[in-house]
């Protein structure tokens, strides 16, 4: 009866270890995937990201933004001309060099709004550069093969409603882990669609930069689309960090540790791509 017992223990204890380095090794193969996904994510430009969407988005700018982007432009110049007549005596004391940069600043104006697009793909094509130069900083994955065989060591050691908590833990995180990488996700595409939603009205701004008042305009979207741009960097430098962390988690001398502080470092890693946005635009004085 003894021996019986002890064959259906053993038995059960079997089958929790298949299925907890199962999970664990599910959690561990989440955390890779996280890593090498971001890090391919924020190395793509806004036309190596999606080429579909960024060709509408280039055709909505410029069959439908441009034209009111010319309008603006039109009404900005006209404006500053008749206020630099004004401003000189109704031209009583006028220097005809005025006209001329008048004229200049008008070509330049006209010129920029032209080109717009290939400006802000520009910015996008330095930030881009920047990342993938420095994405040889992300050279840490987790060892999984490693972390199994720590694992099977402790687990062989524990009763059977020790594994049963082990395996509820397991589940519990990998939940867990599921919902971060959703996060992380939204965090990721949400930053390109926010890319192409900035590109697409980039005539408007453009359109105010000849001017010394409504200029500021201009201005501030350029720095928004740096902050944009970089916004990539500091999420590969995330990432980076990230990888280097959970380089300690396999050789964590015990279960519990290794499962939750992975879970841990991946909350961080969520909170810490929130606040990437907000970091880069206060660094670029973007609002």
């Amino acid at each position: 009866m003894g021996s019986l017992f002890d064959s259906i223990t053993d038995w059960i204890k079997e089958g929790l270890i298949d299925a907890i380095t199962g999970q664990y090794s599910g959690i561990f193969q989440s955390v890779n995937n996280q890593v090498t996904d971001v890090a391919s994510q924020v190395g793509q430009t806004p036309q190596g990201w999606n080429a579909g969407v960024f060709n509408m988005i280039r055709n909505l700018s410029e069959t439908v933004v441009i034209p009111i982007a010319g309008v603006i432009l039109t009404f900005v110049l006209v404006y500053e001309l008749i206020q630099m007549i004004l401003e000189k005596n109704n031209m009583h004391e006028f220097d005809m060099f005025n006209i001329f940069k008048w004229i200049f600043k008008t070509f330049v104006a006209t010129y920029l709004l032209t080109n717009c697009f290939t400006i802000v793909m520009s910015v996008f094509d330095v930030a881009q550069n920047v990342v993938s130069r420095s994405a040889g900083i992300i050279n840490g994955s987790l060892n999984v093969s490693a972390a199994m065989a720590s694992l099977q060591t402790q687990l062989e050691a524990m009763g059977v409603w020790e594994l049963i908590g082990v395996w509820l833990e397991t589940n519990i995180i990998n939940l867990c882990m599921w919902i971060l990488s959703i996060v992380i996700f939204v965090i990721v595409y949400g930053r390109m669609i926010e890319i192409y939603l900035t590109v697409s009205l980039a005539p408007i701004p453009f359109s105010t930069m000849a001017n010394r008042e409504w200029g500021a305009m201009g201005q501030n979207y350029l720095r928004s689309l740096f902050a944009l741009g970089f916004q990539g960097f500091m999420i590969l430098v995330c990432v980076a960090i990230y990888a280097v962390l959970v380089q300690s988690i396999p050789s964590a001398g015990n279960i519990h540790s290794a499962i939750w502080g992975t879970a841990g470092y991946t909350v961080l890693l969520a909170f810490a791509l929130f606040k990437t946005g907000t970091l880069s635009k206060s660094i670029f004085n973007a609002h």
